[in-house]
C-alpha cells in the first residue's frame, strides 16, 4: 500500500465484514447535513431515520446495499456480529435508496456499550435480485460475506462506515 493507509483496513471494516477490493463506485452518505466520512462518529439521535445515500454508477446498473453492526453488542465480545441494520436491494445507479426494494427495514445504531462501527456495503448487482432475497430470520449473526455470495454479488464496489456510541441521557432537572 501507498503512505496512505487504507481506512477501511485502519478501522478493520477489510476483514472483519468485508475482503479486500477496489472502489469503483461513487457512495456518499449524509445523516441530515452531516455527510458520512469513514471513521467519523454520528450521535445515535441524528442516524434515527435512514441516511440519504447518493450513488454514482450507471443508471442501467442495480445496486444492493447491506448496513451492519459488527461489534454487538460489545466491541470487546462481538457475539452478535453482524447486526443487520438495513438492507435494499435493486436500487438503480445514479438514484436514491428510496427507488430500490427494502428488504430489512431500516433500524437507527442503538449500542448499549462502547464505540461501535456501522458499516454501509454497495454491491453490484448481476441481474434484479426482485424476490430471490428473503428477509433473514433474525438481525443477529448476520454475513456480508455469504450473503454477498448467496446472491452471486462478488465484492463490493463501495464502503462507508461511521462510528457511534450510547449517548447519555438527558437529565431533567
Amino acid at each position: 500500500m501507498a503512505a496512505s493507509v487504507d481506512p477501511l483496513v485502519v478501522g478493520r471494516v477489510i476483514g472483519d465484514v468485508v475482503d479486500m477490493f477496489v472502489p469503483s463506485v461513487s457512495m456518499s452518505v449524509y445523516f441530515g447535513a452531516k455527510h458520512v466520512t469513514n471513521g467519523c462518529t454520528i450521535k445515535p439521535s441524528i442516524a434515527v431515520d435512514p441516511p440519504r445515500l447518493l450513488i454514482g454508477g450507471h443508471s442501467d446498473v442495480l445496486y444492493t446495499l447491506v448496513m451492519t453492526d459488527p461489534d454487538a453488542p460489545s466491541p470487546s465480545e462481538p457475539s452478535m456480529r453482524e447486526l443487520v441494520h438495513w438492507i435494499v436491494t435493486d436500487i438503480p445507479g445514479c438514484a436514491s435508496t428510496s427507488c430500490g426494494k427494502e428488504v430489512v427495514a431500516y433500524t437507527g445504531p442503538r449500542p448499549p456499550v462502547g464505540i461501535h462501527r456501522f458499516i454501509l456495503v454497495l454491491f453490484e448487482q448481476k441481474q434484479p435480485l426482485g424476490m430471490a432475497v428473503e428477509p433473514p430470520i433474525s438481525r443477529a449473526n448476520f454475513n456480508t460475506r455469504l450473503f454477498a455470495g448467496r446472491h452471486g454479488l462478488g465484492l463490493p464496489v463501495a464502503t462507508v462506515y461511521f462510528n457511534a456510541q450510547k449517548e447519555p441521557a438527558n437529565k431533567k432537572r
